[in-house]
């Protein structure tokens, strides 16, 4: 069981007042822009040390234990739109922890630690047209021309796409005179600096909800980096994404928990105050047994979630107990969601109130970071359940 101490205690109240003070003012100006000013924000992220909690110092991290991740994760969770905690979410936990782990110490100098800084945006850069969640179906690759990597392609669905400074990309590296690898060998990861030539953002993609965080299509034309800027070893870059996967898998079940059970309770409050047939709302019997076993489940996915924050402290293989967060997330938030717009009636519908945002919002989760099919079959493959010819 997480003993939360004084000081974590201390670091929640400080991200409760950068999301209070920082991001909800501004929340709904930068739904509207469909963007917010990821470099001024980052600044001040960097400069309160969220970024990089658990890397060592020596790069501009906190060298903290994993339970300030979950904090982190569960106040910007609670945020009055999800775009920013997202973007703010992909820097910590999403792009950088490859490069923090298997990186060189230059690399780490010259990317990381101004990332962690906040003086960088950055963005991991796995998805394409052709290739979501089956990262085994990506194309771009990356040709070697001496001591440079020559990179063709396009990637997809890239969170900080618009206003990234580097990405940590996915590509099948490729030695002269031979042909790209399939399936799962032959990748690597590769940080690409976004003002080299042959890069551009082929367009900002408009989505259903997030609207505050940038997504973009991005394109790869022969692009030239230095074999030097690979992240880790030359062909495990799948492995190493699947590690960095988990992080953002983690990350992103402390922040839908939180979320859920904040919208839960802002529901609870409107149906106290909201009469109907001459009483409140909350005198319904359905409507507060319905808001009781939703809180239920919530509470049960947060005991779960610390349990895993736990067991990952401990350093332990969370793979699975990260798959399932992230599968039971998707599922849940989507009837947290659902059940929000509904008790609020046509206020929940209506775009001038939270419960429709919410509900935008909060359907990206059982798609982004590996869909809900996704999850069910890596679950499925790690109980033993393997198809049969």
């Amino acid at each position: 069981m997480i003993q939360f101490t004084t000081e974590h205690r201390e670091f929640r109240a400080m991200v409760r007042r950068f999301v209070e003070t920082e991001i909800n003012p501004n929340a709904d100006k930068w739904e509207a822009a469909g963007i917010f000013p990821a470099h001024e924000v980052f600044a001040k992220v960097g400069e309160l040390g969220l970024f990089g909690l658990e890397v060592d110092p020596e790069f501009g991290g906190q060298g903290a234990d994993h339970v300030y991740n979950l904090i982190l994760g569960e106040e910007l969770g609670k945020a009055d739109a999800a775009g920013v905690p997202l973007a703010i979410a992909v820097q910590a936990t999403m792009s950088t922890p490859s490069l923090a782990k298997y990186g060189t110490e230059e690399l780490k100098r010259a990317y990381l630690a101004p990332a962690l800084r906040g003086e960088m945006v950055t963005s991991v850069a796995v998805s394409e047209p052709d290739a979501g969640s089956d990262v085994a179906g990506i194309r771009t690759k990356a040709v070697r021309d001496g001591d440079h990597w020559v990179i063709t392609g396009r990637k997809m669905w890239i969170t900080n796409g618009t206003q990234a400074d580097w990405l940590c990309l996915l590509a099948r590296t490729v030695e002269p005179g031979q042909e790209p690898s399939t399936g799962y060998r032959g990748m690597s990861q590769i940080i690409v600096p976004t003002d080299t030539p042959g890069f551009s953002v082929g367009r900002k993609i408009e989505k259903m909800g997030n609207h505050s965080s940038d997504t973009a299509e991005l394109v790869l034309d022969e692009v030239r980096v230095p074999v030097s800027n690979t992240v880790g070893t030359i062909g495990k870059g799948f492995q190493q994404q699947m590690s960095q996967f988990q992080d953002e898998r983690l990350m992103g079940a402390y922040m839908a928990t939180s979320g859920m059970r904040r919208a839960i309770e802002r529901t609870g409050e409107y149906l106290k105050v909201r009469h109907a047939f001459g009483e409140p709302l909350i005198n319904n019997q359905y409507l507060r047994f319905r808001l009781a076993e939703l809180a239920a489940e919530v509470d049960i996915l947060q005991q779960y979630n610390y349990s895993a924050a736990e067991r990952y402290a401990a350093g332990q293989d969370v793979t699975k107990m990260a798959t399932i967060a992230k599968f039971k997330t998707g599922r849940l938030s989507r009837e947290v969601g659902d059940i929000a717009v509904q008790f609020h009636g046509g206020m929940g519908y209506a775009e001038e109130h939270w419960p429709a945002r919410y509900l935008r919002d909060s359907r990206l989760i059982a798609i982004g970071g590996g869909a809900d099919e996704v999850m069910l079959r890596v679950i499925a493959m790690l109980e033993g359940w393997e198809r049969f010819a």
